[in-house]
């Protein structure tokens, strides 16, 4: 299933801040500004292997730079990469760990879930009353309706 792995990073070290994980159709240039124009801030830095489609980030108003690697450690290692990379290898050991079956219909669902509890990884806080509030207002929801948020990512 193909998605999108976005990390903001902050400061001096590039720390990461905040990140997205989102389902895309194909690694096509139309998708791909889709996806910017929706999801990423006009002005953005944005750090991509050299994969093509990713000049469409340009259209979106945001400022490509992409990173063409020999392939193999090179491109792994690159301190671009570092924290993509990292929290790619967290998402895949989550989702391997946490379910006996994964199932490609359900591929966003984990992502999502992932994407979640790592954004708000600071805000423990937060956490019962936001379950409370959220439990309190959720009606209960057929499975028709569950699938439903799976469409278009």
């Amino acid at each position: 299933a193909p998605f999108i792995a976005v990390v903001e990073t902050e400061g001096e070290e590039h720390r990461p801040q905040r990140m997205q994980l989102r389902t895309v159709s194909g690694f096509r240039s139309a998708e791909i500004e889709r996806y910017a124009k929706t999801s990423l801030e006009v002005g953005s830095i944005v750090v991509s292997d050299g994969l093509a489609c990713f000049k469409a980030v340009g259209k979106a108003g945001c400022h490509p730079i992409p990173f063409v690697s020999e392939g193999g450690r090179k491109g792994v290692e690159h301190p671009s990469f570092k924290w993509v990379n990292t929290l790619l290898g967290n998402v895949k050991n989550a989702i391997t760990g946490t379910f006996h079956s994964v199932s490609l219909k359900h591929v966003p669902r984990y992502l999502a879930e992932f994407e979640y509890r790592f954004n708000r990884r600071y805000r423990l806080d937060d956490m019962i009353e936001r379950l409370a509030y959220v439990g309190l207002r959720t009606p209960p929801m057929p499975y028709r309706f569950l699938r439903m948020a799976e469409v278009g990512g």
